[in-house]
């Protein structure tokens, strides 16, 4: 949201101005795929400060469309916050005075981590369609390499939202020593057969677009904007609810009357066509298809044959794990699956099932019983971080 003329800026309650770090690596990242990136960097944002033992560092996972900005401001001008803004930042839930909190745009992405339109040094010519296919084991695994690289050898937490929720379980399982926390927001253990479903047309939406070139857009100087703003279309419909669309626009027209043919006439239509434009201005087409690729792929359980409690069994760490009446597309069923398998594995759980009005976007919206039960299970964590700096 941009500030009003006249309002205090930076807010008292932000991280502030921001500036993105790039961090390198020269050692080879195997992937799932079989394949691997030689050489690969990584877009980081980090707010607050790291104290003495490492102890206090909570790592941000982010959703199929965010990035290394999650909060505070790049331009005094724009004013435009970081996406999870509402939650990051002194006073706020993930309370910047206590934690040193770290955000990075995902490999695969397109926001300066290396990714699709980054060049190949092979050919030097953008990816594309070259680029690896990513899992969320590859992105946990960088994102250890990313730890250790700051010297966090242990998260008080790794927290994330939808996708973003799907890293933190892994890092709960691949990396069970390195989390004292794991807090998996309107999440899923799996996606279901619906889920796929809507991922397999956005995808074809993309590439049936003749702008595709099969991935190589970049070398034709062109975007697939129609089939990316479809896309984005079909995924805002699934992130809302049928309250909140009708809340917000109901079946208002654009104008007094019906003009009987296919120019946009409801609102609802004017709003995705403008969320399917502006997106496609600003997100790679490349990386969508990886992002929903990643979701299709993730399932701990299928490592054992299914059986979701034998797969969390190696879970270390504490789990706050939250979900929201209204969200159709990670419903709280899909939250309680992996409640249920984490106290069958007798794994330390709180659940909070929030009804909310705002679909799966709600982990996104400030609401006054969310933040207070993502406050009161965050505090608990930086008193943890604060006791163990106290023990080193």
């Amino acid at each position: 949201m941009t500030a009003a003329a006249g309002d205090v800026f930076p807010p008292t309650d932000s991280v502030g101005l921001v500036q993105p770090q790039t961090f390198t690596f020269d050692q080879p990242l195997p992937l799932a795929s079989g394949n691997r990136l030689e050489n690969w960097q990584l877009m980081v944002e980090t707010y607050g400060e790291l104290n003495a033992d490492a102890s206090n560092a909570v790592l941000i996972c982010h959703a199929l469309s965010g990035n290394h900005h999650a909060a505070g401001y790049h331009d005094p001008e724009d004013r435009k916050p970081g996406w999870w803004d509402s939650y990051i930042g002194p006073g706020k839930p993930i309370d910047t005075r206590h934690f040193f909190v770290v955000a990075l745009n995902n490999l695969g992405g397109c926001h300066g981590s290396t990714g699709p339109s980054s060049i190949n040094p092979a050919t030097g010519q953008p990816y594309g369609p070259d680029f690896p296919v990513m899992t969320v084991e590859d992105w946990v695994d960088s994102q250890a390499l990313l730890a250790d690289r700051l010297g966090i050898q242990q998260w008080a937490a790794v927290v994330g939202g939808s996708l973003g929720g799907m890293q933190v379980l892994e890092w709960s399982l691949r990396h069970p020593q390195r989390l004292r926390h794991a807090v998996v927001i309107a999440s899923t253990p799996r996606l279901s057969a619906q889920n796929i479903a809507f991922n397999e047309v956005a995808r074809q939406a993309i590439m049936s677009d003749p702008d595709f070139r099969e991935g190589r857009y970049q070398q034709a100087g062109v975007i697939p904007r129609h089939g990316l703003g479809l896309a984005r279309m079909i995924g805002h419909i699934t992130y809302l609810s049928e309250h909140s669309m009708g809340e917000k626009f109901g079946r208002d027209l654009r104008s007094d009357k019906l003009n009987y043919g296919f120019d946009v006439e409801f609102q609802v239509e004017s709003y995705l066509r403008y969320q399917g434009e502006t997106f496609s201005e600003s997100f790679d087409a490349n990386t969508y298809l990886l992002m929903t690729k990643a979701l299709d792929y993730f399932d701990p359980a299928a490592r054992y044959g299914g059986d979701l409690p034998r797969a969390v069994s190696e879970a270390q760490c504490s789990f706050l794990v939250v979900s929201f009446t209204t969200d159709w597309r990670f419903s709280p069923r899909r939250s309680e699956e992996l409640v249920n398998a984490l106290t069958a594995a007798r794994k330390r759980v709180s659940y909070a099932r929030i009804k909310s009005p705002h679909g799966h976007d709600a982990f996104l919206i400030p609401d006054q019983r969310y933040e207070a039960v993502f406050t009161a299970y965050m505090q608990r964590v930086a008193a943890e971080s604060h006791a163990e700096g106290a023990v080193s």
